[in-house]
């Protein structure tokens, strides 16, 4: 996978629940995408990645997405990844009812 100087978060799924989650410094994870860590370092990225992909136990599908970095917090440059972070759009429930 190459990297670009663009920013990134680490995402991945919870591993009981499914739910959408983002990497938060040190070693947590928020549901809150404007609570994510903003990864601007290609190495930091890489090591980051690595420690959400050896948590077998805990997330799922872990990855590095782009975003853009705002004062209030990251947000996603990408459809994907906002759509990702309304929760699961079957019906109403979590993050979708506020």
């Amino acid at each position: 996978m190459s990297l670009t100087a663009s920013s990134k978060v680490v995402t991945a799924n919870d591993l009981r629940s499914g739910e959408v989650l983002y990497l938060r410094f040190p070693h947590s994870w928020t549901p809150e995408l404007a609570k994510a860590s903003v990864i601007k370092d290609s190495d930091l990225a890489k090591a980051s990645l690595a420690f959400a992909q050896g948590q077998p136990n805990a997330v799922v599908g872990a990855y590095l997405s782009d975003v853009i970095d705002e004062i209030d917090g990251p947000k996603a440059s990408h459809f994907r990844e906002t759509f990702r972070s309304t929760g699961p759009s079957n019906y109403r429930h979590g993050k979708q009812e506020v």
